[in-house]
């Protein structure tokens, strides 16, 4: 008896990305992926795009921003019975034609966790000076702890089985941004985390986690929360 494909959802955490939400959600239709957009509470048209392109859509009632849209998407999966998820932004920085290779070690049973990276293979890509120090910094920080380099530690094009999925649908999950902590504690579990490379494209739209103040937060919040997920006690189930 042969064995039941597996379902797989990507998720598009979006906010304000009407002009562009919607050649996203029919590249990866065109993949062959179902797709769930979280539209985080857009003043524009998201929602609208995102539907009439195939993308079946979600809307928050209140802004959750970053952490809290994806989130909400991996609660969605877990609730409908998919076996994985892959993320990616709706603004059309990550490339969906990668969506498929970002996938396929999860689904080979090969990782738990695969992360996109922007900086494998040669690849390079134009990052701002603040957020390229908080990328070094805590990667360098994260491999320490870990003793495995990810190259891309802030990357939000990622892959997750069934497993991580369970374990991001509770408290575990950071709700702005999961990042370098995030792998700590996935090491202290014993989650396998892969690294594959894929096209990135500069910002298209109106990042939900860019701007002047945020990076700075961005590296604050991180220093604390990597330490958290040093010291933290880590719950023996991994069920919602």
């Amino acid at each position: 008896m042969s064995e039941k494909p597996k379902r797989v959802l990507a998720v598009i955490p979006a906010y304000r990305e009407q002009q562009n939400v919607g050649r996203v959600v029919r590249a990866l239709k065109a993949e062959g992926f179902e797709v769930l957009v979280v539209d985080d509470r857009s003043d524009d048209m998201t929602d609208q795009a995102a539907a009439q392109a195939g993308a079946e859509v979600v809307r928050l009632p209140v802004q959750l921003g970053y952490g809290g849209a994806l989130q909400t998407g991996y609660l969605y999966a877990y609730e409908n019975g998919y076996d994985a998820v892959v993320q990616l932004d709706g603004d059309g920085q990550h490339d969906p034609a990668c969506a498929a290779d970002v996938i396929a070690p999860v689904l080979a049973d090969e990782a738990d966790i695969v992360m996109g990276s922007r900086f494998l293979a040669g690849r390079t890509y134009p990052v701002p000076l603040t957020r390229r120090m908080g990328q070094r910094l805590f990667g360098g920080v994260a491999a320490l702890v870990t003793g495995k380099k990810i190259t891309d530690p802030t990357t939000g094009y990622q892959g997750l089985s069934a497993k991580v999925l369970r374990l991001y649908c509770t408290r575990l999950f950071p709700q702005d941004y999961p990042d370098a902590d995030m792998l700590i504690t996935l090491h202290r579990l014993g989650i396998r985390v892969m690294e594959v490379p894929v096209t990135m494209y500069p910002d298209a739209g109106q990042s939900m986690h860019g701007g002047v103040i945020r990076p700075l937060y961005y590296i604050y919040k991180m220093t604390l929360a990597m330490l958290m997920a040093m010291l933290r006690k880590l719950p023996t189930k991994d069920k919602p």
